[in-house]
């Protein structure tokens, strides 16, 4: 067997680096190919642009055009399923239609009618989309390019169901499934269109059908995957837990997702940080919520409505009324995931986070509005999940309106619709609504009753924050002296009037310190060299971006200036505009890569292991301690911050005589 024939063979078995090494430092086209897909299993998405780049300039050095152009089509594939960069993915389509100018018809031809049939689609070009995706199915029949047919096919399910014709756009769904199952596929582009369809029916509110793909992909992946599947469904994994709970596993599957996805990823790395902000937000580590949205923020992907409802979670109102209104009058145009790239159902979640939000602000006309747009388009798109977000922003319209009776109804049927979908936070959201509306009827007891089952369903759910909310209002706060006193290898512990002797965990010195000063913030790089009785010294971290990533988004630089000028000689504006924020992506990146004098920046550095560190060994000790102390946990949780700055920030009821030595 050839070398080039044993690389084929580790490849087939996922030995990524056995098979580059056999073709290291070859040129021939075969070899070249071998290491874009070894490169791209051993997590190196760059080299693999790379490889496919040069495998283009080969070919079209070599006089054979087709060839050229399939190598410019696949550049286009990877940069349009993990860059998120779409003036690229242009770029690449525009050079294999000009080596294509004057060759047959045939395979290369679907390929790329499948390419922009996903660029025009997330580009909110729904026509241009549906055109390329029926031409990517009529000639991947007719050419045998299963690749190209399933991914037109797909695409013309999505727009299908963005048009509101759902059992058109479910049954090609399924058609697709079945194509996938029965293996005709890559592993590549087979886990993607899995992806999709989890994408699809999420999007659609029929969380029933993307957790049967979700476990059909998991299925799957388990020794066939590679690239950044596995990281994709772990995010799939983690949606669906969000809704389901518990919320500690979804947030787990959330962190494992940023971790795998990290090596694939760029702009499009913002969705698992916004889901895992999302999970933590629900789990009321505010924190951390707020370093994973502001994370995505930096790659330009919007983290609404998420970072809106956290503002109003700190108590800003203003805030989150400025953001959730903006977001939802000028909706981010990005390759989304869970969320339609266009149409109504883009807005569904916006308008629900609007309708709370202002509910809480007392804009009785805004609060309407938004639930009146969300019961059209449940209207349009029948699903529980739809009908239910509809039904609550409709409670919380009425009760804000002084309407008692229809939000009874409507928070009633909130409660019904989240209880069907299998949704324990949201049916506690809406619980909550209903108790309020049977208070205003003079039925206290039917509240307090809905408000103990909203308490139950938040702690069973893993929603911390929210049942130490409730209980702080249904009692008064904790007050007077309260003891964490260090005892050798010990700690005495007394709060609430129960005393107790534990082991001296990492976190519980660093709880300690944040209690000497309650309000005070404290750097974790303080925290850990008090910890070691050290000043520290620094360490240097991997560069945030190595020199081939630098070239290639320079590279990716000039031809964003490239389809730039051609949407301007075209007169496209809405082009332009979307390649103008691909460059400020590409800008920051390279400017966040850079240090003083044009350095290499480093990740990894002293103030980013010590924030994992100190976060870790505080979490640690606060599950062990809920075990022993559940009320100290609860009021510890509630109200020690972690981040690159912690604090100890109690109510401000809260009146405690901290003994700490």
């Amino acid at each position: 067997m050839t070398a080039a024939g044993e690389a084929r063979a580790a490849i087939d078995v996922g030995d990524w680096h056995r098979a580059l090494a056999l073709v290291a430092g070859d040129p021939a086209p075969e070899a070249v190919e071998i290491r874009a897909l070894g490169c791209y299993g051993a997590g190196d998405l760059e080299g693999a642009i790379s490889a496919w780049e040069d495998l283009y300039a080969t070919h079209l050095a070599a006089g054979k055009r087709v060839e050229a152009a399939r190598a410019a089509a696949m550049t286009a594939m990877f940069l349009l399923v993990d860059t998120g960069l779409m003036a690229p993915v242009r770029g690449w389509v525009r050079r294999a239609r000009r080596v294509l100018a004057s060759a047959d018809t045939g395979s290369v031809h679907a390929l790329l009618a499948a390419v922009e049939a996903y660029e025009r689609l997330f580009c909110g070009d729904a026509e241009a989309a549906r055109s390329a995706a029926l031409q990517a199915v009529e000639l991947g029949e007719r050419y045998s390019s299963p690749q190209a047919s399933v991914i037109g096919s797909t695409a013309a399910a999505r727009l299908a169901l963005l048009d509101g014709a759902i059992e058109e756009g479910l049954a090609l769904l399924n058609e697709v499934g079945a194509r996938l199952m029965a293996g005709e596929l890559d592993p590549v582009t087979t886990g993607t269109m899995y992806c999709e369809l989890v994408c699809a029916a999420q999007g659609l509110g029929r969380h029933d059908l993307a957790r049967e793909w979700t476990d059909v992909m998991d299925r799957w992946r388990r020794g066939r995957a590679f690239g950044g599947v596995n990281g994709r469904c772990r995010v799939h994994k983690a949606e669906l837990l969000r809704l389901t709970g518990p919320a500690a596993a979804a947030e787990n599957e959330a962190l494992g997702a940023c971790a795998e996805l990290a090596p694939w990823l760029r702009r499009e790395y913002g969705w698992p940080l916004v889901e895992l902000g999302n999970v933590r937000l629900r789990r009321g580590n505010l924190a951390g919520a707020e370093e994973a949205f502001l994370s995505a923020q930096d790659l330009a992907w919007s983290p609404q409505p998420g970072l809106a409802l956290l503002r109003l979670a700190q108590g800003d109102v203003d805030a989150a009324r400025a953001q959730i209104d903006d977001a939802v009058t000028r909706p981010f145009r990005l390759p989304w995931k869970e969320r339609p790239p266009v149409g109504d159902l883009q807005l569904a979640p916006l308008l629900s986070a609007q309708a709370e939000i202002t509910a809480a602000a007392g804009d009785v006309a805004a609060c309407r509005e938004a639930a009146a747009r969300l019961a059209a388009i449940a209207a349009n798109f029948s699903g529980a999940a739809l009908e239910a977000t509809a039904a609550l922003a409709a409670a919380r319209a009425s009760l804000l309106a002084g309407d008692v009776p229809g939000a009874v109804r409507s928070a009633a049927r909130a409660v019904t619709g989240w209880s069907e979908v299998g949704a324990p936070y949201e049916v506690a959201e809406s619980r909550l609504v209903l108790a309020e509306a049977h208070d205003r009827t003079g039925a206290v007891e039917l509240g307090a009753l809905e408000r103990a089952a909203a308490r139950r369903g938040f702690q069973t759910f893993g929603a911390d924050g929210r049942v130490a909310d409730l209980d702080s209002r249904a009692s008064l706060p904790p007050s007077g002296p309260a003891v964490f006193r260090r005892d050798g290898i010990h700690r005495v512990l007394g709060f609430a009037g129960a005393e107790l002797v534990v082991p001296d965990l990492v976190g519980l010195r660093h709880i300690e310190r944040l209690l000497s000063g309650p309000g005070r913030e404290v750097h974790v790089l303080d925290m850990v060299r008090l910890e070691r009785g050290t000043s520290g010294s620094a360490q240097p971290g991997l560069p945030v971006l190595d020199e081939q990533a630098r070239a290639a988004y320079k590279r990716r630089l000039a031809e964003i200036d490239d389809d730039v000028q051609d949407a301007r000689a075209t007169g496209d504006l809405t082009r332009m505009e979307l390649a103008e924020r691909d460059r400020g992506f590409l800008l920051a990146e390279l400017r966040r890569a850079a240090g003083l004098g044009g350095r290499n920046r480093t990740t990894g550095s002293d103030a980013e292991r010590a924030r994992t560190s100190v976060t870790r060994s505080i979490r640690y000790a606060l599950d062990r301690l809920a075990v022993q102390h559940p009320r100290l946990a609860e009021h510890l949780c509630a109200s020690v911050h972690t981040g690159t700055y912690c604090s100890y920030e109690p109510d401000t009821r809260t009146v405690l005589d901290w003994r700490i030595t």
